[in-house]
């Protein structure tokens, strides 16, 4: 099971939030590529980036800002990136794609217009995710702030068949407070993709890491903000539980 740590961005600088409020926001540090450094040189292979600023549709400077830091953050060497936020248009998709990442996060579009995300995924294949995030059942969109009349099993219930092959899953209500985790939501939400399932939201332990793996081919992964930067567990502990050590 890969383990992702996640680097949240508004205006260039590393943060984490609680279920998703602009509001509720711890900043980390103002280097987001030496902070990938150092969990390379703790084993990570893959790294989860979202480009807050421009989910929220942030100014022009914070978002020309988070799009240095991802630029640098595709340069450092020996780790994946998988990038996500504010993605909606194939412009965004080819620019991201030109920087070096290697998985591109779609969230908003999936519900927003069913159409382009359909063509999008045609055209890029594999280097696409789909990114759905929910509370209580319901999708969220729009950095989470919008609700929409569709429940999480209706808009991953059709991902295959739009040609997504890989799903990131965010439990917003658990997303940033390290309360633990649902297992069983994930795996219900791999059942009903007919794929693996990158889980997101809630992690507060290594036992939370094993306890996902356990589950086997259902979960591809799991991301981890907060514990990690709150020293709740160091990267190389989570690496070691995803195996099963």
């Amino acid at each position: 099971m890969i383990v992702f740590p996640a680097i949240d961005l508004v205006a260039g600088k590393v943060v984490r939030l609680q279920r998703g409020d602009r509001s509720r926001m711890t900043v980390y540090s103002d280097d987001p590529a030496a902070v990938a450094r150092d969990f390379v040189s703790q084993g990570a292979q893959w790294l989860h980036v979202v480009d807050l600023s421009a989910a929220f549709e942030e100014d022009d400077a914070a978002r020309e800002a988070n799009s240095k830091a991802i630029a640098a953050l595709c340069k450092v060497e020996g780790i994946s990136i998988d990038v996500g936020g504010g993605v909606r248009s194939l412009r965004r998709i080819d620019e991201l794609a030109g920087l070096g990442a290697e998985r591109i996060a779609m969230g908003t579009v999936l519900v927003r217009d069913e159409a382009f995300a359909q063509a999008a995924a045609e055209q890029f294949g594999e280097l696409l995710v789909a990114d759905v995030a929910a509370k209580d059942g319901q999708v969220k969109v729009n950095g989470w702030r919008e609700g929409v009349s569709a429940s999480a099993d209706e808009v991953v219930g059709r991902l295959a068949s739009q040609g997504f092959k890989h799903l990131v899953f965010t439990d917003i209500a658990r997303d940033g407070m390290q309360t633990g985790i649902d297992v069983e939501a994930y795996r219900h939400i791999a059942q009903v993709a007919g794929f693996p399932v990158v889980a997101s939201g809630g992690i507060s332990t290594t036992a939370d890491i094993a306890s996902l793996a356990a589950v086997g081919d259902a979960i591809e992964g799991c991301i981890t903000g907060r514990a990690l930067y709150e020293g709740a567990f160091t990267l190389a502990e989570a690496l070691a539980a995803a195996k099963g050590e």
